[in-house]
């Protein structure tokens, strides 16, 4: 039992942390590499634009001694200056167009070298002397994206080799994280071996020996008490028979046979038949023969749980139908019933939904395994204060 109470806090615990890691540590991780990728990107394209500034800036030289040219020559010479390495423009002082041959009209007279939005570079250069009435000249050229183009080609290698490492060393950090975890649960998993095993010496004493006591030779009072042991040995003995399942999976739990589902339905129902009467509960068994090739220890825990939680769920002086089939076999309670935005989480692992209850939580859990295991369905029905019911078909 204390195992139980430790590893689902330390289950909890775990995953709660190892989600939290999970989340900083790729957000680090991301804003890390995204923020490198920025500044890699705006010092790519600050390199670039330096560059294009050298070079627009000797062009613009010459165009400029071109145009000068042309103003003394004019009009002898009216023909404005080409070039095959850029297009060119001309403004006046308030920014009214003298001739163009750019082919983008996004202007922008604040700024000496920018990228328009058309993907054009533009270099503007000021004239100390209005020739031709010009007092701005504006060059044009494409940009072609290659510094772009590697930039981004950078970012994807470097940045998934960085992701790789980062990757790499967080494995390590959470190994290291989760090491005390994994540490705790192995101790607990080698104490809960070593106790079931050692609880099943004085458990099955007491039980035998409860049986053959003669209830007839002992007065009343001493009966009510023997029956009180009765009641708590075969309650520890249906959770030891769950922690036996879980924590040993021994070889009687791997072999199959074909087995009546009736007579064991008739044994787990008699075994239980004095935790039953302990709350005033009927069992009510409509119950035919049926036979399936399974594990039998495995299918008495699936009958075993079930008639556990309609006992333990029910209210006083309620009633058990236990229903079975050819193909299906149905265990409905008279209890207290569980809302129906719950039903879906009753077959996971140390779910509880009454507090004043015992149990840890783990018998329709052990249920839904096996179940799965044989590829069988379970289906679970509930209504508040009118009672639970589950069916299993095969």
């Amino acid at each position: 039992m204390l195992r139980n109470r430790v590893t689902n806090l330390l289950l909890a615990n775990e995953k709660k942390s190892l989600y939290r890691f999970l989340i900083l540590y790729i957000i680090m991780m991301m804003s890390i590499i995204s923020l490198i990728s920025i500044y890699y990107y705006q010092y790519q394209k600050q390199l670039m634009m330096l560059n294009k500034r050298v070079v627009l800036s000797d062009y613009a030289s010459e165009q400029a001694r071109k145009i000068k040219s042309l103003h003394f020559l004019f009009p002898e010479q009216n023909v404005y200056p080409r070039d095959s390495r850029f297009v060119s423009a001309i403004y006046d002082l308030e920014y009214q167009k003298i001739f163009s041959l750019l082919k983008s009209n996004e202007i922008n007279f604040d700024r000496e070298l920018y990228i328009t939005k058309d993907k054009k570079i533009h270099f503007i250069k000021s004239f100390d002397d209005y020739y031709l009435g010009a007092k701005y000249l504006i060059l044009e050229i494409d940009d072609d994206e290659l510094w772009l183009h590697n930039t981004w080609q950078n970012i994807i290698i470097y940045g998934g080799f960085a992701i790789l490492v980062f990757s790499i060393i967080g494995f390590f950090l959470l190994n290291l994280f989760l090491s005390p975890m994994k540490t705790s649960l192995s101790i607990l998993d080698r104490f809960i071996k070593d106790t079931t095993h050692e609880l099943n010496t004085p458990l099955s004493a007491i039980l035998t020996n409860i049986e053959m006591i003669d209830l007839d030779t002992i007065n009343e009072d001493n009966r009510k008490k023997i029956n009180r042991i009765n009641i708590a040995a075969k309650t520890v003995s249906v959770l030891y028979n769950d922690l036996t399942y879980i924590a040993l999976q021994s070889d009687i739990y791997k072999s199959s046979e074909k087995i009546n589902l009736k007579n064991i339905i008739e044994e787990r129902v008699e075994y239980f038949d004095i935790l039953a009467r302990s709350k005033d509960i009927i069992f009510k068994l409509d119950i035919i023969d049926s036979f399936l090739i399974v594990n039998k220890n495995k299918f008495t825990r699936v009958v075993d749980n079930l008639i556990s939680n309609a006992i333990k769920y029910n209210k006083r002086k309620g009633i058990i139908d236990i229903k079975l089939l050819e193909n299906s076999l149905t265990v409905k309670d008279s209890g207290i019933g569980i809302e129906s935005e719950k039903i879906q989480y009753i077959f996971d692992r140390y779910s509880r939904f009454n507090s004043s209850e015992g149990g840890f939580g783990i018998g329709l859990s052990i249920v839904k395994n096996i179940i799965d295991e044989y590829g069988m369905q379970i289906d679970a029905k509930s209504q508040i204060n009118e009672g639970t019911s589950i069916t299993i078909t095969w």
